[in-house]
């Protein structure tokens, strides 16, 4: 139900729509004028204002002007008994969500109140995606060479110098590229990412430098590629170590000339973009091994930044692993945990060949299974005992043990599980996080028998 403000100098009016309005359950407050209403809404956060247009003091339309710069997220209403076009013209023109004559249509209001809430929780709800979209986690840690990287980044991201960001997996190469994207004069534009160990190298160029229609057998319709698409931002090419040569080629041809060609097209196009690439390969050696171009090399590495592995910088660990679980039990509305000395102690012993990526899992986990407060032997059983030789050699026996399909089922089944236990087992957010249908992951439970009941 909406939170709603009712500005009218007739008391009548006030009150009979303070009492209908309450009726159905929204939460109302009356003011009499403007100033009153100006009030009201410097002190408290209402959805809706239903606003006379004239009234003494203050009339409707400056109290709208007014919320528009200090309430602009409040949907306004505006109410008369001398309607004119005019007024209902300037109203909306003004930023009113709709305008209603006096009598008031009754029905019709609340579907108007009912749209204007709808519309102020899809804004709220729009604003909150962005903000997930757009948020660049914070390079955490007080380890010198996470100082040097931050300083790095701060000195080359006003530039539009290319940089080749090194390190091994699952340590924060992309978090590194996006925060020179945001530091820089191109942070408006589009930052797009490539992940190059992830597709096939016969799909490779199409993906990079698009394609026409009928360029090859499944070209069905024109495709922009990834370069055209970062025009004016910056384009991160993760695992560049793994591209093809022939792309390699191309990708050379486009730091040289600033133009691309698509797939099967006949023309060059100018691109304007910022490139970023990242590897966990020596590129050295993979040079000497004729699996990667010198020349494309020299052209990336203008300015090199190296991430240790995890274990090189383990002051860093209690940092990110406070930080990780705080960021964890936020999105999943839970209630506030926190790790014991003892066991940012054993965190911060472990080797993690995963790196930050293992880490945050890791945490997650615990975020999971364990009470408030986060213990050593919680650690021990849910960060150190996963994937030991004991957990090894339980695999070992089932793979040696069961037949292709028996194994894969059980393999599915402690997938789901893991799931299920990560959203409380409600099977409704648990489909949507996994991409199903609520129907099909219901038969996939009872087929593996998977039962609720046992595990809540």
């Amino acid at each position: 139900m909406a939170r709603i403000l009712v500005v009218d100098d007739d008391p009548e009016i006030r009150e009979s729509l303070a009492e209908v309005l309450s009726y159905d359950d929204h939460t109302v407050e009356v003011a009499r004028d403007g100033i009153e209403a100006q009030r009201f809404l410097e002190r408290n956060d209402f959805d809706i204002v239903l606003c006379d247009v004239r009234m003494p003091g203050r009339d409707g339309l400056e109290l709208l002007d007014w919320a528009r710069q200090h309430k602009p997220e409040v949907e306004f209403i505006m109410l008369s008994g001398h309607a004119t076009i005019e007024t209902a013209v300037a109203a909306t023109k003004r930023g009113a969500f709709d305008f209603m004559e006096k009598p008031l249509d009754l029905p019709r209001l609340e579907i108007l109140i009912r749209n204007a809430t709808e519309k102020r929780k899809l804004v709220a709800e729009n604003k909150t995606l962005s903000q997930k979209v757009f948020r660049v986690r914070e390079i955490l840690g007080v380890s010198p060479a996470i100082q040097r990287i931050r300083e790095f980044i701060e000195k080359i991201a006003p530039l539009d110098t290319r940089v080749l960001i090194v390190g091994p997996s699952g340590s924060g190469k992309e978090l590194v590229a996006r925060s020179i994207h945001q530091k820089s004069a191109r942070s408006k534009a589009p930052f797009v990412d490539v992940n190059c160990a992830a597709i096939p190298p016969d799909l490779i160029e199409s993906e990079l430098f698009g394609h026409e229609k009928g360029a090859f057998t499944h070209a069905i319709k024109q495709h922009i590629g990834r370069f055209e698409e970062a025009h004016g931002g910056t384009l991160f090419l993760d695992e560049i170590g793994d591209m093809a040569l022939a792309a390699q080629a191309k990708v050379l041809r486009v730091i040289e000339e600033g133009k691309i060609r698509r797939v099967g097209g006949e023309k060059d196009i100018s691109v304007n973009v910022r490139l970023i690439a990242a590897t966990n390969k020596n590129l050295l050696q993979e040079i000497g091994a004729g699996r990667f171009r010198e020349d494309l090399y020299h052209r990336l590495s203008v300015v090199v930044i190296e991430i240790p592995p995890l274990r090189d910088r383990r002051e860093d660990i209690p940092i990110l692993a406070e930080a990780f679980l705080k960021e964890i039990v936020q999105e999943y509305n839970m209630p506030p945990k926190e790790l014991t000395k003892g066991a940012l102690q054993m965190l911060s012993a472990y080797e993690w060949p995963g790196n930050v990526r293992e880490l945050r899992n890791a945490i997650e986990r615990l975020a999971i299974f364990c009470e408030r407060e986060i213990t050593p032997s919680d650690v021990q059983r849910y960060v150190i005992g996963v994937g030991t030789p004991s957990e090894g050699d339980r695999m070992s026996r089932l793979i040696e043990s069961c037949d292709l399909d028996s194994f894969l089922e059980q393999v599915e089944r402690e997938y789901l599980l893991y799931h299920l236990r990560k959203h409380g087992f409600n099977v409704s957010r648990t489909a949507e996080a996994l991409g199903l249908q609520r129907p099909v992951l219901h038969n996939r439970m009872k087929r593996l028998g998977i039962q609720r009941s046992e595990h809540v």
